[in-house]
């Protein structure tokens, strides 16, 4: 009986969650995502042909945050990234419980951490819409630092920098195998369809990859015991020019950021919720 009423109170939870409000809520954070990707595009490929900027979600707030209606769009960013969240913190408990044991596991575990990025992000903007946006590598290496000092920290780095690679990887096996196109509507017109899963597979890889750079630097960073090492995707990308064809690198994802931006917008009009 008590599991009967677990289940009961599951099923009106799962309800609530398909509302239409948390279904806009969650669309502009797509929306969101899009602006800040194509942002953070648009500054690696100014830091890639020799600008200046940050090319991280940080460097993309600042941006947003110029002019009389900084805290305003701070706090809408907010709202929209915090339903974003909510839309998969749902996905990772009310809807999983409804799959099978395996999908079931992969689905909260990615869903989950998909959540939590975005329940971060929408702490960022507030901080921002509040003037407390900060250098986001200052930020990672001060993460890094109070972790190593914690007992087992640098287990604590070593997880936090393996659930970032895997997050990346899972991002890269997403676009690579499409598994994008069953969270769109399918398009009639077969040249936007392919548009479309073109942005998906670049964007994707490209996000991916990006992601996977910042865990390898925390994983370097409790490796060698250096905290420093961890600068987060700005410290990364930048990290590129040092190599060689490192810039071509850089541009590349560059690109590739603008096209999960241009996806991301796709998503937020016709995406399956």
């Amino acid at each position: 009986m008590a599991f009967e009423n677990d289940d009961s109170a599951a099923d009106v939870v799962e309800d609530v969650s398909d509302s239409k409000a948390l279904d806009v809520v969650a669309r502009f954070g797509f929306a969101v995502l899009a602006v800040v990707h194509v942002l953070i595009g648009i500054i690696a490929l100014q830091i890639a042909f020799g600008g200046k900027g940050e090319a991280d979600p940080g460097g993309a707030l600042k941006q947003l945050a110029m002019g009389t209606a900084g805290p305003w769009t701070m706090w809408a960013c907010a709202v929209g990234c915090l339903g974003l969240a909510l839309w998969q913190l749902s996905e990772a408990t009310l809807r999983a419980r409804h799959l099978p044991a395996a999908r079931r596991i992969f689905k909260t575990v990615s869903s989950g951490s998909l959540s939590v990025i975005y329940g971060t992000m929408a702490w960022t903007f507030s901080q921002f819409a509040l003037g407390g946006g900060r250098d986001s590598s200052e930020s990672t290496r001060d993460f890094t630092v109070a972790l190593m000092q914690s007992p087992f920290g640098v287990l604590m780095v070593v997880s936090v920098g393996g659930t970032v690679l895997g997050i990346g990887i899972y991002f890269m096996v997403k676009g690579v195998r499409r598994k994008f196109r069953p969270e769109l509507r399918r398009f009639a017109d077969r040249r936007r369809g392919a548009l479309v899963d073109t942005l998906g597979v670049v964007g994707h890889v490209a996000k991916g990859i990006s992601l996977a750079l910042v865990g390898v630097l925390f994983i370097i960073a409790a490796i060698t015991s250096s905290p420093r090492e961890s600068t987060g995707l700005d410290g990364s990308l930048k990290a590129l020019q040092e190599h060689p064809f490192g810039v071509f690198v850089l541009i590349a994802i560059a690109l590739g950021l603008i096209c999960y931006g241009a996806f991301a917008l796709i998503r937020a009009k016709f995406g399956r919720m």
